[in-house]
């Protein structure tokens, strides 16, 4: 009979169950404290942190996903700022002067059409000299660009400066991943809407 404090015993003893503080130390656990499971799945830890993952089981990371926001605690600016320099990689830029030739240029009058009674709202014939006349707005003419970057957005050619804020803001809350569980599939329709609403504002038009 083999006895009970001898060491061959100690040897085919079964192993003991892992407590969950030992099971977090396992690689490949949940991150989650107290959680036994497999971390299988990656979650964001959040802004100045990028690129880093917390693991956690299917569980966890459901109730981390609902609960993240990238942009918490940032106000209305700083996210429209953070938005802006997302398309160029947060990488720094420089503002090109545009058209300093053209705003050099003479301006001429011509008197003998000071009876005409005509538009002139691109001041071709030079009733105020060095300011052109201000466009209608009832009648404005958009770009092709332009046309395309509202279809972008979603909003009527007509559509009022706050009108496409507001359904910009409302694109990019719904759009952002970070809304979406993590599923990154709508990160190019994103970054479409932001492309389309910077060259807006860039146009006056917002």
């Amino acid at each position: 009979m083999m006895k009970l404090d001898s060491p061959w015993f100690d040897g085919i003893r079964a192993a003991k169950k892992p407590s969950q503080a030992e099971a977090k130390a396992i690689p490949g656990g949940c991150d989650h404290p107290g959680c036994a499971q497999k971390g299988e799945f990656k979650a964001p830890k959040g802004r100045d942190r990028e690129g880093q993952y917390f693991n956690f089981c299917v569980q966890h990371v459901r109730e981390y996903n609902q609960s993240y926001n990238y942009f918490r605690n940032m106000d209305d600016d700083q996210i429209q700022a953070w938005q802006k320099d997302s398309l160029t990689g947060h990488r720094p830029t420089w503002t090109m002067g545009v058209n300093k030739q053209g705003s050099a240029r003479p301006h001429s009058t011509h008197p003998r059409y000071a009876n005409w009674n005509f538009a002139d709202p691109y001041n071709l014939f030079g009733k105020e000299p060095g300011r052109p006349a201000e466009p209608q707005k009832a009648s404005r003419t958009l770009k092709k660009v332009e046309l395309n970057a509202l279809q972008e957005l979603g909003v009527e050619e007509t559509a009022t400066a706050e009108e496409i804020k507001t359904r910009f803001k409302t694109l990019v809350k719904r759009l952002h991943p970070d809304a979406n569980g993590g599923d990154r599939g709508t990160e190019d329709k994103l970054r479409a809407v932001i492309q389309a609403y910077n060259y807006l504002k860039q146009a006056g038009l917002c």
